[in-house]
């Protein structure tokens, strides 16, 4: 059955849907310019929180839907199976159909590490990447340091009605199970991830209640966790890099930003000074000023010209 919703141009503003290895793979088109696909986050927060309108002024957004996050979209093995390699396969054949010949790539949070990975095993259509509140390594050391400046903004938060409710969150992430907990506490960490949630609450309340999540594991078909350090391969990537860091982000914060920008050759850094783990809701012009300069200088001269 061919579900293909592409039209004649692939990159056609709004929702494009085809197959893939039995799976609907969707992704979402807006704004014009040179493209820059987008992997957002979790494992299966829904792509709409990285919708970025000051960027999509400039260049062409194509958001991906990843695999996981859509009930025609999961794996056999669901909700396990979502390796960085598998997410990677997928994007190589999206940006394969969008017909130009290199994009750039941006991954926020968990998607930073697939968009590094990518850029490391598939980098032949990248003409840059943008590494958005990312680190070099999971697992333990990863864990502490977020565990740290959790313990920091509890220190700093200290007293504030609502912060039994975000580390009850926390508390809660190791024994989600399904698509109802993890959105739920997808939304509850949530204050922890602005630089200050509650002092703009009212603007940033409904971003907080249109989060959609999915519960993914990740763990891998045979239930071994996909754990990550990219410490040595980094330092032989050659696309054009770019790290981008809020200085108050508590799950991927500046001692990540910082490594990963010291690891890859000749990578540049922001550091979004007023920003957590969401800058380009927080920071939206600064975020999308650099990003846009990016682009422009790392594009292709066909690209510039569009």
């Amino acid at each position: 059955m061919n579900r293909s919703l592409v039209q004649a141009d692939p990159l056609s503003l709004g929702t494009h849907i085809y197959e893939l290895a039995g799976l609907v793979q969707r992704y979402h088109v807006h704004g014009n310019g040179p493209v820059c696909v987008v992997h957002s986050g979790g494992p299966g927060i829904r792509w709409e929180y990285m919708r970025t309108p000051a960027l999509e002024k400039h260049l062409t957004m194509v958001y991906v839907e990843p695999i996981g996050t859509a009930e025609d979209s999961r794996l056999p093995s669901h909700p396990h199976g979502y390796t960085r390699e598998r997410y990677s396969s997928f994007l190589e054949t999206l940006i394969n159909r969008l017909g130009v010949p290199e994009v750039h790539l941006l991954g926020h949070s968990h998607g930073a590490f697939v968009a590094a990975y990518h850029a490391l095993h598939r980098a032949g259509q990248l003409a840059g990447v943008v590494l958005y509140d990312g680190a070099p390594v999971t697992g333990p050391e990863h864990a502490s340091e977020a565990g740290r400046m959790v313990e920091a903004f509890a220190a700093k938060h200290a007293g504030h009605p609502g912060l039994p409710d975000v580390l009850a969150a926390f508390g809660a992430m190791s024994s989600i199970s399904d698509d109802e907990q993890t959105e739920a506490v997808a939304r509850g960490v949530l204050p922890s991830y602005f630089a200050d949630y509650w002092g703009n609450e009212e603007r940033l309340a409904p971003f907080r209640d249109a989060i959609r999540a999915t519960y993914i594991s990740g763990l891998d078909e045979d239930l071994r966790p996909d754990v990550i350090d990219d410490r040595v391969a980094l330092k032989g990537l050659t696309v054009p890099a770019l790290v981008v860091v809020g200085r108050h982000d508590v799950i991927c914060g500046v001692r990540w930003g910082r490594e990963l920008h010291e690891l890859i050759p000749d990578s540049r850094l922001l550091i979004l000074e007023n920003s957590g783990h969401m800058g380009h809701i927080e920071e939206p012009e600064l975020f999308a000023d650099v990003i846009r300069g990016f682009v422009l200088e790392t594009a292709a001269p066909q690209d510039e010209a569009a």
